[in-house]
C-alpha cells in the first residue's frame, strides 16, 4: 500500500522577468546545481527569441510555446490479469507542462552544431510556430492515446 503524496515545494520565481514558469524551465535545464550557468542560456535564449519574434514580449511567446506543446491525454501502463493495457488519462496542468519543457530541452539537446541558447530559442519558436520536434512528440502521444481509448474504462 502506498503511503501519503509529497507535498509540491514552493519554487521561487525567478528575478529577471518574475515568472514562475521560467524559473521552472531554468531549474530544468540545469546540470549538476550550476544554476547560473542555466539561467545565462535560459536569458539568452529569450533574447533571441525577441529578435526572431519581433516586437512581441518573449515571455508570452514562451508561455505561448509550452501552451502548444503540452499534452492533453497520455497513455500510462496498467496491467489487469497478467496482462499489461496502455490506458489513455488526461495530463494534469502541471505535469503536462512539466513533459513540454523537457520535450523542448530534450530536443534543443539533441541537436548539434550552434551554441545552446541557438538551439533552445530555435526550439522554442518552433513550438510557438505549431511544427517542430516537439509538437510531433505531443501529436503522437495524443495519437497514441486516441488508439487506446477502448482500453479507457481501465481508468483508476
Amino acid at each position: 500500500m502506498r503511503r501519503r503524496r509529497a507535498e509540491k515545494r514552493e519554487i521561487q520565481r525567478e528575478p529577471k522577468y518574475d515568472n514562475l514558469l521560467l524559473s521552472k524551465f531554468i531549474n530544468m535545464i540545469m546540470k549538476r546545481g550550476k544554476k547560473s550557468v542555466a539561467e545565462s542560456i535560459v536569458y539568452g535564449a529569450i533574447d533571441i527569441l525577441s529578435e526572431k519574434t519581433g516586437n512581441k514580449n518573449p515571455v508570452e511567446v514562451f508561455e505561448k510555446a509550452i501552451d502548444n506543446v503540452r499534452p492533453l491525454l497520455e497513455v500510462m501502463p496498467r496491467r489487469i490479469g497478467g496482462a499489461t493495457y496502455q490506458v489513455p488519462m488526461e495530463v494534469d496542468r502541471s505535469r503536462g507542462n512539466f513533459r513540454a519543457m523537457k520535450w523542448i530541452r530534450d530536443f534543443a539537446r539533441s541537436k548539434k552544431g550552434k551554441s545552446m541558447k541557438e538551439k533552445l530559442a530555435d526550439g522554442i519558436v518552433e513550438a510557438y510556430n505549431k511544427t517542430g520536434p516537439a509538437i510531433k512528440k505531443r501529436e503522437d502521444t495524443h495519437k497514441m492515446a486516441e488508439a487506446n481509448k477502448a482500453f479507457s474504462h481501465y481508468r483508476w
